[in-house]
């Protein structure tokens, strides 16, 4: 059911008003988790919109469901140009707001009053999330539209409260009031003037007069060149010889407000492409002044693109209350991290940090048994990084990197020369054969991005930073079983080097290793070497094996050993790394290596506790456990001293 456009707002009872919300208008249609959002032009939204898809689904509901996707900003106000631009949950919040249900159990609801049908609706709409029930009052436009332009909203939405559904009808039940000029327009070609070092200089538009193409003006402006890019490559097929105006538009005709135009040629276009502009009127010859673009239609067929002259309505009498369109918006609130990357597209370029990075073979199973991509990975890293950078910048690494899986072959990347792109700082080694190399070192999510797209399933970091290489920031305790201990003994040697810290008074920290360990971090602040750190280590795991003889060993070849769990002080030490507090481990499950609360670590606790799927739920249900690790640090002179009495 379509609106029409009207030049005034009016008082009128029986008439309900509403927030026109600028973005893509999509039919639900619903059976259960069946689910298909379908566009003006029956374009299907479910791969385009997926989170939208997800969310309906989850609403599992017999229905079909009249609404506007959208992507709102901190303030609750849809935005057009990041609708169009929207390729992830990066790019912006997601919203689908309803506000009409025409069939819901089999009932067809589209003979009812619009009040009965949106009553139905509200009950219907979940609590909290994308789907958003669409609200109305009744009220006095004017103050309703005033109050949306200083918001900056394109316009209100007028509507019969008895109106019935008209499907495809454009009905005077229905209007929409702009707050703004705005409309969609046909592209017919482009121009270039010579000597720019544009891509085009503007796109020649138009809109359907009784089934033929009439030149509406030419749009020069609200572009970037990223976007005149893209919009170059889709032209491409549609290049023709011939003009699709029903007249052939004079591009380089002076006017009085451009008298000297630069000369320009032009590139015709099958009229296939829609687009929205925005502009200050109309002239008396049908061609817009001052135009701008605002965005690319993919929901509206070409054909369908016609003038649109607003009716005219009565002169507004009375003003009333306009704070209440504020009331009716509801504020993003703060964004969380979602996805980076969508689930379609196997090649994605993205821009992080500012730096713009193409992600490649994301369809490619990094986990057989569960069927993990290299997407999911990625993703999986954009919503860890505020939780994983700290522990990862400044810090050299070394790469392990499994490009086809984590059954595929791996290999140790530590060098970077020459490889890593420049804006990635490196930090020079020097090798035992003479060579001059350079660890990478990540200071941002978009390094922390590369690494995950080289293939570097986990991250394994120095102890210290290249401001103090020769000063760790932790002291750690490695818990490494042989083949022949059970993960109950890793868990009872974590709660035996817990009783030895509270013994000399100091607070660990304990993570899962993700693989089969369990790792204790002793925050140091930088204050002391790794000689110093390593012998504090040692006189631990001294202690720790006295009180657990029978199954843990402190020897370093594993051949004297003799199959018993290792308690590793060794790996403090220069260069050595250890994996990461939140990084994924090439393991079977896509496990994490997790911190942990002492009072979890018992009986019970199994590394697929912490996986690619739960990891960041609970992080950010529990928060970041590991960060007093970078906090100010233990007094280690005084508690070796104290200690030796």
């Amino acid at each position: 059911m379509l609106a029409t456009l009207v030049n005034e707002p009016f008082d009128k009872e029986g008439w309900l008003y509403e927030i026109k919300w600028d973005g893509y208008r999509a039919i639900a249609l619903c059976n259960g988790q069946k689910v298909n959002l379908l566009s003006r032009n029956n374009k299907l939204f479910n791969e385009k919109f997926y989170p939208v898809q997800t969310a309906v689904q989850q609403w599992n509901i017999n229905a079909v469901v009249d609404g506007e996707i959208c992507v709102i900003n901190e303030k609750g106000i849809a935005h057009f140009g990041s609708l169009q631009n929207w390729r992830s949950e990066a790019d912006g919040e997601l919203v689908y707001y309803v506000f009409d249900l025409l069939w819901l159990d089999g009932y067809n609801l589209m003979d009812e009053p619009l009040v009965q049908r949106r009553a139905l609706l509200k009950q219907l709409v979940p609590a909290g999330g994308i789907i958003r029930f669409s609200e109305n009052f009744a009220t006095s436009a004017v103050d309703f539209l005033k109050a949306a332009g200083e918001m900056g909203m394109e316009g209100i939405m007028a509507k019969k409260a008895d109106s019935l559904y008209l499907p495809g009808e454009r009905t005077r039940d229905w209007l929409k009031i702009k707050t703004h000029k705005r409309h969609e327009v046909v592209i017919g070609g482009y121009t270039r003037n010579d000597d720019s070092l544009k891509a085009f200089s503007s796109l020649l538009v138009g809109v359907y007069n009784k089934g033929k193409l009439q030149y509406t003006g030419k749009i020069g402006t609200g572009f970037n060149d990223q976007l005149q890019r893209q919009l170059m490559q889709q032209f491409k097929p549609l290049v023709i010889k011939t003009c699709p105006f029903s007249d052939v538009p004079d591009v380089n005709k002076p006017s009085r407000f451009r008298p000297n135009p630069p000369h320009a040629r032009v590139t015709w276009l099958q009229p296939k492409m829609v687009c929205e502009v925005s502009y200050a009127e109309i002239t008396s010859d049908g061609v817009m002044r001052h135009p701008s673009f605002e965005g690319m239609r993919e929901d509206k067929a070409a054909k369908t693109v016609t003038a649109e002259t607003a009716v005219k309505t009565k002169e507004v009498l009375s003003r009333k209350e306009n704070s209440k369109t504020k009331r009716l918006l509801q504020p993003s609130g703060e964004q969380q991290r979602k996805t980076l990357l969508n689930p379609k597209d196997t090649t994605q370029v993205r821009k992080v940090n500012g730096h713009e990075l193409s992600f490649t073979n994301l369809s490619k199973i990094y986990w057989p048994a569960e069927g993990y991509t290299k997407r999911d990975m990625l993703n999986y890293y954009y919503q860890a990084a505020p939780y994983i950078m700290p522990y990862l910048a400044n810090r050299p690494q070394s790469l392990n990197r499994f490009p086809n899986g984590i059954n595929g072959h791996s290999f140790y990347q530590k060098d970077v020369t020459g490889k890593a792109p420049d804006w990635i700082q490196q930090y020079p080694y020097h090798t035992s054969e003479g060579e001059d190399k350079n660890f990478l070192v990540p200071h941002d999510e978009a390094a922390l991005l590369y690494m995950a797209n080289l293939g570097a399933i986990e991250m394994n970091p120095w102890n210290s930073t290249v401001k103090t290489p020769d000063h760790p920031d932790w002291c750690l305790i490695d818990l490494d079983p042989d083949k022949g201990n059970t993960f109950e003994q890793v868990i009872q040697t974590a709660q035996t080097v817990k009783q030895v810290l509270d013994e000399i008074g100091i607070t660990g920290y304990a993570k899962t290793s993700g693989s089969t360990g369990i790792h204790v971090y002793i925050p140091l602040a930088a204050k002391y070497t790794y000689d110093e750190c390593q012998l504090f280590a040692k006189m631990i795991a001294i202690q720790v094996h006295e009180r657990l003889p029978s199954f843990t060993s402190i020897e370093r070849m594993t051949r004297n050993r003799k199959g018993k769990l290792y308690v590793d002080y060794l790996q403090n030490r220069p260069k050595a790394t250890l994996a990461a507090p939140y990084s994924l481990r090439p393991k079977p499950g896509a496990t994490v290596s997790m911190p942990l609360h002492w009072e979890e670590i018992k009986k019970g606790l199994q590394m697929k506790d912490f996986t690619i799927k739960n990891a960041i739920q609970r992080v950010k249900r529990e928060g970041d456990l590991f960060k007093p690790v970078l906090g100010k640090g233990i007094n280690l002179h005084k508690v070796v001293k104290a200690w030796n009495r």
